[in-house]
């Protein structure tokens, strides 16, 4: 039977497990559009092709699936490369389809043409420029397949106008073999540096975990906490490792790094062995980088051999699929004991908690984080945008699920939060779904609150509004003797916007009507934004200021429990 390029294209999405789509039509793209009412597709139509990328990144990242975002060509396909880079850094599954003009006008400056496989070649693991209709179905095939396994990533497919609408006799095999030489991910680590490993575990008195995203992307979380309760083995993550180790654990220490909890970066700077599992010893995390983990050998776990040794000494490096690494590893781990090791960070935990959030005048950003996590009993899935908003997000509340905290890691994308929440609620619709963002960095993408109308996409908004770019004017106040330049923020009135969005709102200036607040948003069948206007300037500590080692953190004046544990009533062996 004859089938058009454009049909060719959804009919392979739909064999590639596709339900979903986050996109923008243009002219370009309309042969693909003409067509999509014929297959099980859900088109999303965002107001801003960023907005597609965020939300195909924020889908991937709550379901594990691969994301999907199109645009036409031209600024269409522009618009995308700030998602297309944010998903690169952060390992996130995405296919992102571009149209491109017609074949006899490439290379001709036509209207609306851009080379953007050149664009997108940095940020991207492969893009394709399909110039035969025949050619569509082994691309879309390679394209999910590179997207989704080994280190996921973003992959581009950009096909002209006329391939989309080119009519080819077509049968579509039933299977597509993917023979890609140059594409041979290594899956299982070697034996002989796994019992090096574990090895080192059972001779280290301070052994510490410190778990990233590619925990999460290996779905390797219950292999994580086998290993550590089974070694008594601590855990702290990167920003984006949140969720991959229950926040409530005896064994949890939270997170590291610029903005992590100063017991956490006390306990890197004390250990003799750090087992570091699917992530990148990223400058955030490491702050100085010769004075890293200083007592400590190291075993790096990760699928990617570039980033063994790139910032940091190796003692003992493991290339590998994390669940697979860690399930040959648990076979090998003994029971221990660290009960010593484990007070030290207790001690630690005591002597340096966190900000208070009950304590100082007015409303403080962190006690509304809390309340959240309170009124949701911990059970949502978070989004973010990116400033201080995120880290109060990443540091008040308490994730126990792997995937529940959705959050730019690599790139900071502002504008990231809005979008990828509406990606996240559309892929798990059942789960309660909050965006935490600033302002500022709400205003980037505030459009898409049109997209959550229209698609009755019940996403709940909590904007910490401090009328600054927060992290900036922080650093401005610390280290440029406060001249606060182009971050005072004017904003709209955020509860006037929602309800010209038909999106029911409210302000909140005192504590007192804060859990009301968010009670009323949870009780609310839609989308629902809260406006709370908190402390203009207070700032994220801990703080590992630029060029310090996580030794040097710099802690706020005010104090509390968050983060102790109760510990007293457990047997040794447990601690």
């Amino acid at each position: 039977m004859k089938m058009s390029g454009g049909q060719i294209l959804c009919e392979g999405l739909v064999r590639e497990g596709v339900d979903v789509i986050f996109g923008f039509p243009g002219g370009a793209v309309l042969p693909l559009y003409d067509v999509l009412p014929e297959f099980p597709l859900r088109h999303i139509l965002v107001r801003h092709e960023q907005g597609a990328a965020h939300a195909a990144d924020g889908y991937a990242r709550a379901t594990g699936r691969v994301g999907v975002c199109l645009a036409t060509s031209g600024p269409g396909a522009t618009n995308l490369v700030t998602g297309i880079a944010n998903a690169y850094l952060d390992s996130v599954p995405m296919v992102a389809i571009t149209g491109q003009v017609a074949r006899p006008f490439i290379g001709k400056d036509a209207f609306q043409e851009i080379d953007i496989t050149g664009i997108t070649l940095p940020i991207t693991k492969h893009n394709y420029l399909v110039l035969e209709t025949s050619s569509i179905p082994s691309v879309v095939r390679e394209a999910f397949h590179i997207a989704g396994t080994g280190r996921p990533g973003p992959v581009l497919i950009d096909i002209p106008r006329d391939v989309f609408a080119e009519q080819i006799d077509f049968h579509y095999p039933e299977t597509v073999e993917v023979d890609l030489p140059g594409y041979k991910p290594t899956v299982r680590g070697h034996p002989a540096q796994i019992k090096k490993a574990a090895r080192a575990i059972a001779e280290s008195e301070k052994p510490l975990i410190l778990a990233g995203r590619g925990v999460l992307i290996s779905g390797a979380h219950r292999e994580l906490r086998q290993l550590a309760e089974t070694a008594q083995v601590p855990v702290v993550t990167t920003l984006l490792g949140i969720g991959s180790f229950p926040e409530t654990h005896v064994l949890s220490y939270g997170m590291v790094g610029m903005h992590g909890m100063a017991y956490a970066n006390k306990a890197v700077s004390s250990t003799d062995l750090l087992i570091a599992i699917g992530m990148r010893f990223d400058d955030r995390v490491t702050g100085k980088i010769n004075a890293f983990a200083p007592h400590a050998r190291i075993i790096h776990i990760d699928l990617d051999p570039a980033e063994i040794g790139k910032n940091v000494r190796v003692d003992v490096p493991i290339v590998g699929d994390i669940a697979p690494v860690l399930k040959e590893l648990n076979k090998l781990i003994t029971t221990a004991n660290h009960a010593e090791w484990i007070e030290q960070l207790e001690d630690f935990r005591r002597k340096h908690p966190m900000v208070d959030a009950s304590d100082g005048e007015g409303l403080l950003p962190q006690y509304v984080v809390d309340k959240i996590y309170e009124v949701t009993g911990g059970e949502a899935i978070i989004a973010t945008g990116v400033g201080q908003n995120q880290m109060w997000a990443a540091q008040h509340y308490w994730y126990n699920k792997p995937n529940s905290f959705i959050s730019s890691g690599g790139l900071g994308t502002m504008g990231f939060g809005l979008p990828a929440a509406m990606g996240a609620k559309v892929g798990c619709p059942d789960s309660t779904v909050w965006c935490i963002d600033g302002d500022g960095s709400l205003q980037m993408t505030i459009q898409e609150l049109a997209t959550l109308v229209q698609d009755k996409i019940a996403v709940k908004i909590a904007v910490l509004n401090n009328g600054y770019l927060g992290m900036v004017r922080q650093w401005q106040e610390l280290f440029y003797n406060k001249r606060y330049v182009a971050t005072p923020l004017y904003c709209p009135d955020f509860v006037k916007i929602a309800e010209g969005y038909c999106i029911a709102g409210l302000r909140v200036t005192r504590r007192e009507d804060v859990v009301p607040a968010l009670e009323k948003a949870m009780a609310h069948d839609g989308p629902f934004l809260i406006d709370f206007m908190v402390e203009p300037e207070e700032n994220v500590f801990p703080m590992v200021p630029p060029g310090a080692s996580l030794a040097e953190v710099m802690e706020a004046p005010r104090k509390s429990r968050k983060g102790l544990i109760d510990t007293s009533s457990l047997p040794v062996s447990n601690i």
